[in-house]
């Protein structure tokens, strides 16, 4: 385990030497979050919906500040499986799955914490009306720090799974773009999982996509109540057990096959 903490630990260091993107990454969802909030309150002044406007609002400015948590991959994981320089990876004394786990998770970690603070003190400043909301409660707040921590294993599980395929395809821009399509549309990132038809959402909320934010900020803006923090919280924990499970298997077996070309 210790060994796995250690390459939590230089990851993570690795990530704050990127300030200039940070910053440019912060500026860039503001802005994002701006023009979203925009269009939404003048949908709502056209044609209320049933969805109430503060929940709305406080479903973007979240989504914006945890963007970086559903779009970052290993770009160096990826380079290794073309170059074949996983090799390397191979003679490590460690697994190969629970490695890059501990990597990605770094890298998604600490990109959103260091997008999400400046994010969200900044939404909580603009007037009211295009403010982030505050919580429903702390209980309700505290629940969907537990929930956005389980979203975050489960993506990181999802990322795993993608690079697996990889392995096998030698070309990640197919599997990357579509599964990034899978989650900004079924994540509620492009549009709120609120907005979509009641007979929609009974089958969207149930994918995992919907387990990575969706879930979390309902609960934050009591779209969820309280008492459905355990079945939210049961359905996260089932999604990212059976997708660390697949994507277990699918590295061995991909280690078992695994033919590396060059010199």
């Amino acid at each position: 385990m210790n060994a796995y903490l250690s390459v939590f630990r230089m990851r993570r260091k690795m990530e704050l030497q990127y300030r200039g993107a940070v910053i440019g990454g912060v500026i860039c969802q503001m802005f994002f979050g701006l023009i979203l909030v925009s269009l939404y309150r003048a949908l709502y002044a056209g044609k209320p919906q049933t969805t109430p406007i503060e929940a709305v609002v406080g479903y973007v400015w979240l989504q914006q500040a945890f963007f970086r948590m559903l779009l970052a991959s290993d770009a160096e994981l990826l380079d290794k499986i073309r170059t074949g320089g996983i090799a390397y990876d191979l003679c490590r004394p460690l697994n190969l799955y629970g490695y890059y786990y501990a990597r990605i998770m770094a890298q998604k970690l600490m990109g959103s914490l260091l997008r999400a603070a400046p994010m969200l003190g900044f939404a909580c400043l603009l007037p009211r009306g295009m403010a982030l909301p505050p919580p429903v409660s702390l209980p309700a707040f505290l629940v969907f720090l537990v929930c956005l921590a389980l979203g975050l294993l489960c993506v990181c599980a999802l990322e795993n799974i993608t690079m697996a395929f990889t392995m096998r395809t030698l070309d990640s821009r197919g599997v990357q773009a579509m599964l990034n399509l899978l989650m900004m549309t079924f994540s509620g990132n492009i549009l709120p999982l609120t907005l979509f038809p009641d007979s929609w959402q009974k089958v969207i909320t149930a994918l995992p996509y919907a387990q990575l934010l969706d879930a979390p900020i309902r609960i934050y803006t009591g779209q969820y109540a309280l008492a459905e923090a355990p079945r939210v919280l049961l359905v996260q924990g089932i999604w990212t057990l059976a997708l660390a499970g697949s994507g277990v298997l699918l590295w061995r077996h991909n280690q078992k096959r695994l033919t590396v070309q060059g010199g």
